[in-house]
């Protein structure tokens, strides 16, 4: 895509957390300017340089397109900044009172054609969208981490999503060298829907005993072809995003299957949420980006 079109969008970005730090890397490397909204100020701070740090390694993994000139990323601590963004990407944490009160605020903030997406892992967009006066405005993008190297996205229609925001969104996609599969609405969609319950079960065998976490990833990537293994995906995703998509689909499925572990839950308690604090099934020495 040519520089001139990344310039059609200004994409606001709500939370920096792993995920909305990944998009707002991912945007700014294909040369769209970011306004990523952090309340927190701590983490406001910190963004700039999280945000550099995914851009120099996607450089180094030839993620990133060579010719083009970054967007310009700002970052701020109200959603005032939002306002004049062609698209807006909500990726807070995965609750629903949280998600619908941003979104909520950010409908009334932004014009009527402005999409507004959610990077909710589990959530029905239609429930989310139950909260916002217009429902056609909403469309969930649920980017894998880290969205710089995993060049797919799920992208979650619901019932009442507009046709407008389905094509600006799939637009967006198209100027981050995105691919887009669009699927229908319901707790956890596709992929969450059917690796999250997985990756319980997986935590489930190292909690009973019968194996260490090392020995069921060795099965699941050389027998099964996964391509990093259950417990080394559920780091990278942090366990904390984990246990709460879990309760989701736990409460909107009543599969008791999907219910966190106790070992899930004991890690997250004790703050090993995964690669992002440097410990979780897995000791990674410090916290990665």
């Amino acid at each position: 895509m040519l520089r001139e079109e990344a310039e059609d969008f200004s994409l606001a970005v709500l939370g920096a957390g792993t995920m909305g730090l990944g998009i707002s890397a991912l945007a700014v490397g294909h040369g769209v300017p970011v306004t990523l909204v952090e309340a927190d100020a701590a983490r406001a701070r910190q963004a700039p340089a999280a945000v550099t740090a995914q851009l120099r390694m996607a450089q180094l993994m030839n993620a990133l397109p060579a010719d083009r000139e970054y967007g310009e990323l700002t970052v701020t601590g109200s959603l005032a900044g939002a306002a004049g963004a062609t698209v807006v990407i909500e990726a807070v944490t995965e609750d629903l009172t949280l998600k619908t009160k941003v979104l909520a605020q950010t409908a009334a903030l932004t014009g009527a054609g402005v999409a507004l997406v959610s990077n909710t892992s589990s959530i029905p967009i239609d429930e989310l969208a139950g909260y916002l006066p217009d429902a056609a405005r909403l469309i969930g993008t649920h980017f894998m981490n880290p969205p710089y190297l995993i060049s797919t996205v799920e992208v979650v229609r619901g019932a009442s999503t507009g046709e407008a925001t389905l094509s600006a969104v799939t637009r967006l996609l198209g100027v981050l060298a995105r691919r887009p599969v669009v699927v229908g609405d319901g707790p956890g969609f596709v992929t969450s829907r059917i690796l999250h319950p997985m990756i319980n079960d997986a935590a489930r065998v190292v909690q009973e005993g019968t194996a260490t976490a090392e020995a069921v990833d060795t099965l699941m990537r050389e027998c099964l072809g996964h391509r990093t293994g259950p417990l080394r995906t559920a780091d990278l995703i942090g366990l904390d995003n984990l246990a709460d998509s879990l309760r989701v689909l736990a409460e909107r499925t009543g599969d008791h299957r999907a219910a966190p572990c106790e070992l899930l839950l004991d890690k997250v308690r004790d703050g090993h949420l995964g690669r992002k604090t440097g410990r979780g099934f897995y000791d990674y020495g410090k916290a990665q980006p």
